[in-house]
């Protein structure tokens, strides 16, 4: 079993930053990636950002009006935990945002991800 907690969630300004954490706890041996992902209301979740425990590579969603460019994912290993840094955040980056561990970094597929966390709220103000 892997345990996983998100907070540095909030209420910010359009332009502004977060820095959201997940401090993973159990088996973290046994699933190499780390994703975020986010669910706005009355929309599908869809995936943001992965990256290996192991090898530091990460792998982003490339998708239209994507987060490419402004998040930034990064982990550090000696405390379990990762990071995704939001900049030049949009009304639209508005969601409830999960971490969720899993095989494969390279993979968007949310039913290749086996543990979740609670979710963290980010709200952005036009």
């Amino acid at each position: 079993q892997v345990q996983l907690v998100e907070s540095g969630g909030g209420l910010v300004q359009a332009g502004g930053s977060l820095r959201l954490s997940c401090a993973a706890s159990g088996r973290t041996f046994s699933r190499d990636a780390m994703g975020w992902f986010r669910q706005a209301p009355g929309k599908e979740r869809e995936f943001v950002a992965a990256i290996s425990w192991s090898i530091g590579k990460t792998y982003y969603a490339d998708y239209q009006d994507s987060v490419k460019g402004r998040f930034t994912i990064s982990r550090d290993n000696a405390k379990n935990t990762v990071y995704l840094q939001m900049n030049s955040l949009k009304p639209e980056d508005t969601a409830v945002y999960y971490c969720a561990a899993g095989r494969r970094y390279t993979t968007t597929m949310i039913e290749e991800y086996d543990y979740w966390g609670q979710g963290t709220q980010v709200t952005v103000s036009s």
